[in-house]
């Protein structure tokens, strides 16, 4: 039995984000991949989507740059040959604040030839952004339907 390429590839990406060693990564994602995280691009510019291995490497960077990982703790996890899917949490720093930042995402990728072919990463971007602003986003009441 073979390692799954989730394994590998989340290995590689929290090595790149600590570590800043992005050639372990390169070589787990494919040159046509199709990437997306769904969030307030507004406020983390390096969400959002992108196409293509060095389109991806950069974002990467960039989130190196913004975050450290601390900790991620898998909930739920669904693994098929060539997919995997997963709520993940995590346990990170802004790098410019130092401010702990706990963080809820869901992520569906799909491997080709054991390479990361595409992913779709969802945030829980409610708690996120309130979060950096530090501050709780106050909502103006629904109206009942009754």
């Amino acid at each position: 039995m073979t390692e799954h390429s989730l394994w590998r590839f989340s290995r590689a990406l929290h090595r790149a984000i600590n570590e800043r060693r992005f050639e372990d990564i390169e070589a787990l994602i494919d040159d046509e991949v199709d990437w997306a995280i769904y969030g307030p691009i507004d406020m983390f510019p390096f969400l959002g989507a992108r196409r293509g291995r060095e389109a991806v490497i950069e974002v990467i960077r960039q989130i190196a740059e913004n975050v450290r990982v601390h900790r991620f703790d898998r909930e739920s996890i669904m693994l098929g040959e060539e997919s995997a899917s997963s709520m993940l949490r995590y346990s990170l720093t802004a790098m410019d604040s130092n401010k702990p930042i706990s963080l809820r995402i869901a992520h569906f990728a799909q491997f080709k030839a054991g390479r990361l072919f595409s992913i779709r990463v969802l945030v829980d971007t409610f708690d996120l952004v309130e979060q950096a602003l530090g501050r709780p986003i106050h909502l103006p009441k629904m109206a009942s339907l009754a």
